[in-house]
């Protein structure tokens, strides 16, 4: 009977042991299958409501000054009006967005570790691209003739927005060079977008040089002064790096703005020429293209000759970019991205490779500001802002680090996006007749990069294609890529 009772006791120790056990299991293995169990649908849909809440209580706090409330500059003084209905449809668009993203799309369980899966998107990005890249270059080259056949009445705009996409397009591509492919963060690139600008209006003013021979040395003087950047910032690496480059944009600011006797200070520089063909304008005497082409004389024929000539420069910056990456100084320029120290162990010349990553990237910036100054006919420091750099590395960041395509995504969503609010009448029903959509564009800007962010934090396009191979090239996913920041 005694020995009974003590076996009958020690299978109850071991009960209660297992039972601890398989507690301590389901602590240490929570998130994972088949330990977890899912929460009834009642408190799901709480906890979401909860959630939404909460988001649309910060909403309404952050939005009570910026939506809510406005004030105007009138003759009697500074005037406040209030718009509650625009604040409360804000509030309640955030409200149901939050609650549907809980119940729909944020998953319930802790991710788990697993093979990156980057491979099979990857090769389904690469054969879409083999596919429809020449179609959009064809694209492209008829844009014009396209416009002015089905949008006759909007062919001056749509050709400024495809002139400014392209633009970007080319400042984007510069400096994938410097942070996609050498992985040294820069936030000062709009510098060398002003000194090209301002090396080209300089050179046309004083000397009486036309854009196309400006437009080499413009370039020749951008890499200058990024090689003048390189050279103190060769030790440092990422935020430092960042907050000196930064530093550097500022003070090209400042320096244009206020060396007044060489730059024209806060007034800026007017009157820049303007491309010619071959020696001609595009005017309506004898001597313009239009007469000697024999065809009649429009103003559109200047524009679409600038929508050439930058997409010219862009394709010029992308066949350099591919080439560069597949030359050993475009490898040695991912090698530092990937890990400086072991590119140093490969006998890699670190201080060149940085020097050659900063000249190149800056000289496409030059030929863009040059290019921007001469479609402009005129500049001032106000265009070469901090924003604009800002803008640039979001170009970067949200198309891909290291991703050529990636970039031309980024840009005709972000510049193409932001100008066409001011076609989006339908917004006005919803906030009210008052309410204009462009001056809410930064803050739709910052809201599409958290989310852009959220959704692929590698970029839109999150598959690479490698420059060194061993047996077969295969594009791989972006999880395999150092992000690059300078360490």
């Amino acid at each position: 009977m005694a020995a009974g009772d003590a076996a009958a006791g020690a299978s109850d120790l071991r009960e209660a042991g297992a039972e601890i056990e398989d507690e301590n299991r389901r602590d240490a293995f929570a998130g994972e299958p088949p330990f977890k169990t899912h929460p009834a649908r009642g408190s799901r849909l709480a906890a979401a409501l909860k959630d939404a809440a909460i988001a649309a209580a910060l909403a309404g706090a952050l939005g009570f000054f910026f939506l809510g409330m406005r004030t105007d500059i009138r003759p009697g003084g500074l005037a406040l009006t209030t718009r509650w209905t625009t604040l409360f449809v804000a509030v309640a668009i955030v409200f149901v967005g939050r609650l549907l993203l809980k119940l729909f799309v944020f998953p319930e369980t802790r991710p788990r570790l697993k093979a990156p899966s980057g491979a099979g998107a990857a090769e389904f990005m690469a054969r879409l691209g083999r596919l429809f890249g020449p179609l959009l270059l064809l694209v492209a080259l008829a844009l014009p003739f396209i416009l002015s056949s089905f949008f006759p009445a909007q062919n001056r705009q749509y050709l400024d927005l495809a002139i400014l996409i392209l633009t970007y397009v080319m400042l984007g591509w510069g400096l994938n060079i410097v942070v996609g492919l050498a992985g040294l963060l820069d936030l000062g690139y709009v510098a060398f977008y002003a000194v090209g600008a301002y090396s080209f209006a300089l050179l046309a003013q004083n000397f009486g040089l036309g854009f196309w021979l400006c437009l080499p040395l413009a370039g020749i003087l951008a890499a200058f002064w990024g090689i003048i950047l390189g050279f103190p910032v060769l030790r440092l690496r990422g935020d430092y790096l960042a907050i000196v480059t930064l530093a550097f944009g500022e003070i090209i600011r400042v320096v244009l703005l206020n060396w007044y006797d060489f730059t024209g200070g806060p007034n800026g520089i007017s009157g820049i020429p303007k491309p010619t063909l071959f020696g001609m304008d595009f005017t309506r005497g004898e001597d313009g293209v239009a007469a000697f082409l024999g065809i009649p004389y429009s103003s559109i024929h200047r524009f679409v000759f600038l929508y050439y000539i930058i997409l010219a420069l862009a394709l010029l910056t992308n066949f350099v970019t591919l080439r560069l990456r597949r030359l050993p100084v475009g490898r040695a320029w991912e090698a530092l991205r990937e890990d400086e120290i072991a590119c140093r162990s490969l006998g890699i010349n670190t201080t060149n490779t940085k020097l050659t990553a900063f000249a190149t990237g800056a000289m496409f910036g030059g030929f863009a500001g040059s290019f921007f100054a001469t479609r402009q006919g005129f500049i001032s420091p106000e265009s070469f802002t901090f924003i604009e750099s800002a803008i640039i590395l979001a170009i970067v960041v949200l198309g891909g680090l290291g991703s050529q395509i990636g970039v031309v995504v980024a840009s005709v969503v972000m510049i193409g996006g932001m100008e066409m609010l001011r076609n989006l009448g339908f917004l006005r029903d919803i906030f009210g007749p008052n309410f204009d959509p462009t001056q809410y564009r930064m803050l739709i800007f910052g809201l599409a990069m958290v989310i852009i962010m959220v959704w692929k934090p590698r970029g839109l396009v999150s598959s690479r294609e490698p420059s060194a191979v061993l047996k077969e090239r295969k594009r791989i996913g972006a999880d395999m890529v150092a992000q690059g920041e300078g360490h």
